[in-house]
């Protein structure tokens, strides 16, 4: 039988000076492990790639708009083929914290249930966006797109709209984790109560692209859409985590 450690007065002071990890830095090293994982296996990235390609080759054979008609109805393809996309890596946030009952040991840890749940939206936000990197430029070549309105609030539209998704995912892929049909379950959820950011993303996609009008109403209805829903999923994260 070894010897028990025994630490000298210095050491022990030492130990007990030492500052708990704060939440930022649970989250940073959270969201690294998730991006090094994705990076190793790339099977969210991949996913979704596929799928949003697979969405505009379809599209594109489906029907041939003039650039008129593709500015009035590219928005609402664009964010559509977004969103079920999303469902892939959504889906596969928390089933990696599952295998070796990851999840119930960062349960009974002292950490802060919001600090996971930033890691894992802020993860999915940077794969979406990796995501949207890719097609955007596809979906302007197939549908010979020209942006007629101010082309910078595209970029602003796509970071709120992409918040509004994943935020939203990412907590109610935590609330589906348990059930049997859990690739079922979490579109059922998420879909309706995604509505209003998705009509959002639609019509002020659309004005900037046709450069009809302002689109500020829009955006500022998505802006207090992330904002209040960020804010509840952080207040109800911790009774999601904790619940059996």
């Amino acid at each position: 039988m070894s010897a028990p450690v025994v630490l000298s007065e210095a050491e022990v002071k030492e130990v007990s000076a030492s500052p708990a990890p704060t939440s930022w830095k649970i989250t940073t090293a959270s969201l690294s492990k998730d991006l090094w994982l994705e990076w190793r296996s790339k099977d969210a990235i991949n996913s979704m790639i596929f799928f949003a390609l697979l969405v505009v080759v379809i599209f594109s054979f489906s029907f041939d708009p003039t650039a008129e008609e593709s500015r009035q109805i590219v928005g609402g393809l664009i964010w559509v083929s977004f969103l079920f996309a999303a469902i892939v890596a959504l889906n596969q946030t928390w089933a990696r914290e599952i295998r070796n009952q990851v999840l119930d040991a960062y349960r009974v840890s002292p950490a802060p249930p919001n600090a996971l749940f930033l890691s894992k939206a802020l993860g999915n936000f940077l794969f979406v966006t990796v995501l949207e990197a890719v097609m955007a430029p596809l979906f302007m070549i197939f549908y010979n797109l020209k942006v007629l309105g101010p082309a910078y609030l595209l970029l602003l539209i796509a970071a709120l709209g992409t918040w509004a998704l994943v935020v939203n995912g990412t907590f109610f892929a935590a609330i589906s984790l348990r059930t049997r049909s859990r690739e079922v379950m979490l579109p059922l959820i998420l879909f309706p109560i995604s509505i209003p950011a998705l009509l959002a993303m639609v019509e002020a996609t659309k004005i900037v692209l046709t450069g009809e009008s302002a689109a500020k109403f829009w955006i500022v209805l998505l802006a207090v859409y992330d904002l209040v829903f960020t804010v509840v999923c952080l207040t109800l994260f911790e009774t999601v985590l904790n619940a059996e």
